[in-house]
Parts: structure tokens; C-alpha cells; sequence
């Protein structure tokens, strides 16, 4: 469902990671070292935000470099900046997404807002959310259009006790037959959804 091939990253003089390789089916993985590892990195190429030097990744059989379109058709996102568009409602965002996937905005996406506690604030502006608030928007966007991929930098971060408990039982609900993907330092969170833990060196 995910592949990653020979990628690798440099930014001027300084070398990311090279040579990742890696194949994951469904479950959850979780990518739990330091800072300046390179996770978000990955995570940012994985969803097509960040361009590799080398390599290419394929989301359910689509090249990111050669069907980015098809590829990003079958992936979900939850960025660590969630401030991407902050004149936008939390709804506006989940009624965009789901034109771009061509997907119906429908009762498992307001299920998980509402789990998340999401639903009071979806006419809110994203400037005038709080950092978990803005998060809890993209996490029940990636309910949309049934992904096989979804990736995730700091999924809990922001996120109240109601919120994280919520999200650990959608990761582990996702995982029965898709890629999760996500970086945390959130111990919980980690073993709640029976994340397997690995290093991005290890990704090779």
C-alpha cells in the first residue's frame, strides 16, 4: 500500500537520509526518535509536500513523481502546521478536501468530528481555533474518501484527553487494512493504537 524507494534528502551541504527503502501493508508504524532525524522530512515526501533528491514513493500502486494526482487520490494528510489557510472554516476545509477527492462529506467524516469534539467549532475560522482545535479539522478530513495511506506529524498534538483517546481508536480502526503512518513523541498515543516503533536510519 506504501512504498518508499531508494529516497533520499539533502538540504545545501547536509544529507538528510539516503537510500530509504521500505514496504508497509496495513497497520500502524510509528516514527519516534529525536528532532533533527529526519521524520518530518519523510513524512513531508510520503504526502507529496517535499520533493526528493532521490527516489520516488508509491501510494497504492502510484508513483508520487510520475501520477502525483492518482498517488495523492489515495493518501490523507495531517500536517504539523495546520495553519495552512486561516480565513478558512473548519467545515469550508472539509467541503474543499472533499471536492479535490471527489468524495462525499459524510456521516463517518461528522462521526469523528464529533468524537473529537470537533463539531462546536467547524464554523470557526481556522486563526480563531486553538492548535488542537485546527488539528482535530484535518484529522477528521482524513476520514474523506477512504485513503489507503494516511500520514500524520504530531497527530495528538494540542489534543485534549477526550480527543487522544478518540484518535487512538481511529488509528487502530484505520489500520485494520490501511497504512498509518505518523511521527510522535507521545508514549500513550503509541501504545494505545499498537503502533510498531521505528527509526528513519532503519528505513533501509
Amino acid at each position: 500500500m506504501l512504498r518508499i524507494d531508494n529516497l533520499g534528502k539533502r538540504y545545501g551541504g547536509h544529507s538528510v537520509f539516503q537510500g530509504l527503502n521500505q514496504t508497509f501493508g496495513p497497520g500502524c508504524v510509528a516514527l519516534c526518535e529525536e528532532e533533527s532525524t529526519g521524520k518530518s522530512t519523510l513524512l513531508g515526501i510520503v504526502a507529496g509536500a517535499i520533493a526528493p533528491d532521490a527516489g520516488d514513493v508509491w501510494i497504492d500502486g502510484h508513483s508520487m513523481a510520475r501520477e502525483p494526482l492518482l498517488a495523492k487520490a489515495r493518501l490523507a494528510c495531517v500536517p504539523d502546521d495546520c495553519l495552512a489557510f486561516p480565513s478558512r472554516t473548519g467545515r469550508g476545509l472539509l467541503e474543499q478536501i472533499a471536492a479535490e477527492k471527489n468524495a462525499a462529506l459524510d456521516d463517518a467524516v461528522f462521526d469523528l468530528a464529533c468524537r473529537l469534539g470537533l463539531e462546536p467549532h467547524l464554523d470557526k475560522c481556522f486563526e480563531q481555533m486553538s492548535t488542537g482545535t485546527r488539528r482535530k479539522v484535518f484529522l477528521a478530513a482524513a476520514a474523506l474518501g477512504d485513503p489507503a495511506v494516511i500520514v500524520a506529524d504530531g497527530p495528538s498534538n494540542g489534543l485534549d484527553a477526550q480527543a487522544r483517546a478518540a484518535l487512538a481508536e481511529q488509528f487502530r480502526t484505520w489500520s485494520r487494512d490501511r497504512v498509518v503512518l505518523f511521527a510522535s513523541h507521545d508514549a500513550e498515543l503509541v501504545r494505545a493504537c499498537g503502533a510498531k516503533v521505528v527509526g528513519v536510519a532503519a528505513l533501509r
